[in-house]
Formats: C-alpha cells, structure tokens, sequence
C-alpha cells in the first residue's frame, strides 16, 4: 500500500505555538480517512474529531458528529466539538492534587475547578503527524505530542500517540497511549464527540434509544464532581439504561450542574476491551456500539447547547448531540477510593475505543 505524505489531505494554515519553550511554526491541516462510503476528517489541532460520514438504511450519507465549517473555527472555539482531552480529562476539584506528598495546582477553567487538563490541554495544542494513509483497506493517521514537566501545573514528560483507523466496514479503531518519562504523573484521556445518528442539525437526540453495560454510576454534586465517592446502584434511578431506553424518556428528572439533562459519569461493567454502550437512532436506522477498556464512561446530552454556532449555519440547541466519554472515575486523583490514574516513569497509560455503526 503506497503512503499518502504527512501533509493536510485538504487544508493547512501555519499557526505560531510554543514548543518545547521555544517559537516554531507548525502545520494544522484536515486529514481525511476513507475506506468506500464510510469517511471520517480530522484535524491534528487537538486531535479532534471534525466528521464521521456513514449512511443509513436507505444508503443516504450523512455526518454523524456535529462541529465546525473551517479549521479556523475549530483553532478559535471553546465548545470541545471532537478533540482528545488530557492530560487529565473531566473535572479536578479546586485544579489541585496530592501525588507522593506533593501539592500539585492546575489550571482552573472551569468556576473553582479545571478541566480537561485546564485552559491549554491536549485539544488547544497542535499534534505531529506521525504517518498518514488516506485510503485502502485499513486507512489510518497516527498523531503524536510530547507533554512537558509543568504543563498546565502537571509533573513531568509525557509521550502520547494517538492513532484513528478505519478498521472495518463502518468501524472506527481509536488507540491512545502514553508514557510518562521521568516523574509520576496523573493521566485520563476521553474523546469529547459530539453524535447525532440522524445527521448533525438534524434536531435533537431525545428520541434516540440507549443502552449502558452499566449498573452502577457515580453521584454528582451542582459543580459536576464526584464529592461524595460514593459509587451507587443504577437500579431504580432515572440513570438506569442497562435495556434501551429513549435518551429523553427521564431526562426532565436529572440534572447536570443546573441543567436538565445527564452529565454523569457510569462505572462500566467487567474489565478490559468490552461494550459499553448501544445507541439507535429509529429514523435513519443508524446504530453505534461503543467498544472500550476504560473503567468508566460519562453521558452528556449537550445540555450547555444553546443557539451554539454549528456547520452549514446552523444552530445547536440543547440535546442536539450527545457524548459517550469513556475514561477513568472524574476527579480519581482526589479520591483514594476509586481506580488510580497515576502512571509512574516507565508505565505506560492505554485507551482504547472502537466504534462501530451499522444501519
């Protein structure tokens, strides 16, 4: 199979970052991956997810994710339209831990808190093309990013990859690791993709059936934190979707923060590469089945959508896209009780996901 260069599949623009501590001019370009009708494009502008292009029942393609128009749009936005969050994605009580007896402060973004990873995590850095397939039968890109000591207040370098590879008909592969160099560090990477099965804009994802390999969930407090540790049973709560459920069945009686609407985190039943989640949209027929290894996953139903600019014009409202965040427990670097998240020199950190959509 004849390698595509590492250059933009389809645009570029030079944008000044800083590297290492020192000024350097770096490429961000849209990359596509295609394999037949199915196709997905990509920046490595934090690593983010620009469209996902699958058709329905009746062959009509659609783009399943929804976003941006321009890479500019992407490089300017604060939405989290498709990047890969890190270091240490979702919430960190007061942008502070305690690893080895040291204080560590982070940078805090979001009211008293931080997340994903502060003001300049893995989605506002620019990532190295590793090696770029456009085509064939297993087109792929492989990004990388070199983390350093400090960054955002965490210890330590880190060496992530990154690689999205069209596996199968109709399945995307998503295979993230990284090593930490020289100091332990905390480490909880997710994928922060917006879905809708009916097409992007296509309205809201109420009438979408879910089902979670999930029978127990984690409490959040008004701020979005697991304060209490508490790890509860899903069973006769409006959280319950161990059998497909419409998403908007209960939604009017959860919150997330001061929203209706779910942003919550579940612990995903068993251990290693396994099911998490079934989504279905009725209308298009279109279905995804979340595959992953991670000990949790955080529903989101975009609840914080609100005349939120999209592609082709288009508005986003509330609900118009949900998100299925596999990752670690939120908040585990400040609460002993649940799975660690430290990965310590010569440890190497693994996230794996796989979705796969049928119609």
């Amino acid at each position: 199979m004849a390698r595509a260069p590492v250059l933009p599949a389809l645009l570029c623009l030079a944008v000044l970052a800083l590297a290492g501590g020192a000024d350097a001019r770096k490429l961000v370009g849209v990359y596509e991956l295609k394999r037949g009708d199915f196709s997905i494009k990509m920046t490595n502008w934090g690593a983010t997810i620009m469209s996902i292009l699958v058709p329905d029942s009746k062959g009509n393609l659609a783009d399943v994710v929804l976003g941006k128009d321009t890479l500019a749009e992407y490089v300017n936005d604060n939405s989290a339209f498709g990047p890969l969050n890190g270091r240490v994605a979702q919430r960190m009580a007061r942008g502070r831990f305690v690893l080895d007896g040291k204080v560590y402060h982070t940078y805090i973004n979001d009211g008293r808190n931080s997340i994903h990873g502060g003001h300049r995590g893995f989605s506002k850095v620019i990532w190295t093309v590793k090696e770029y397939v456009a085509g064939g039968d297993s087109p792929y890109i492989t990004l990388y990013y070199r983390s350093f000591d400090g960054e955002q207040g965490l210890p330590g370098d880190l060496d992530v990859y990154a690689t999205y590879q069209l596996t199968s008909p109709y399945e995307l592969s998503i295979r993230t690791n990284a090593t930490a160099l020289n100091k332990a560090t905390p480490v909880n990477f997710l994928q922060h993709v917006y879905l809708n099965l009916g097409g992007e804009g296509s309205g809201d994802i109420l009438g979408h059936t879910l089902q979670l390999s999930a029978s127990r969930y984690t409490p959040m407090d008004e701020e979005l934190l697991p304060s209490s540790g508490r790890v509860d049973p899903v069973a006769g709560t409006s959280y319950d979707f161990r059998t497909p459920t419409p998403i908007g069945a209960r939604i009017r009686q959860v919150k997330g923060g001061k929203f209706y609407g779910y942003d919550i985190n579940y612990v995903i039943d068993g251990e290693g590469m396994r099911k998490v989640a079934l989504a279905r949209d009725g209308k298009s027929g279109r279905a995804l089945e979340l595959w992953a290894n991670q000990p949790a996953m955080q529903l989101y139903t975009g609840n914080f959508l609100n005349h939120t600019k999209g592609k082709g014009g288009k508005l986003y409202e509330q609900y118009d896209g949900f998100c299925l965040e596999t990752q670690a427990y939120p908040d585990a670097v400040n609460h002993p009780e649940f799975p660690s998240v430290t990965v310590r020199p010569g440890q190497v950190y693994k996230h794996d996901m796989l979705y796969k959509f049928s119609f």
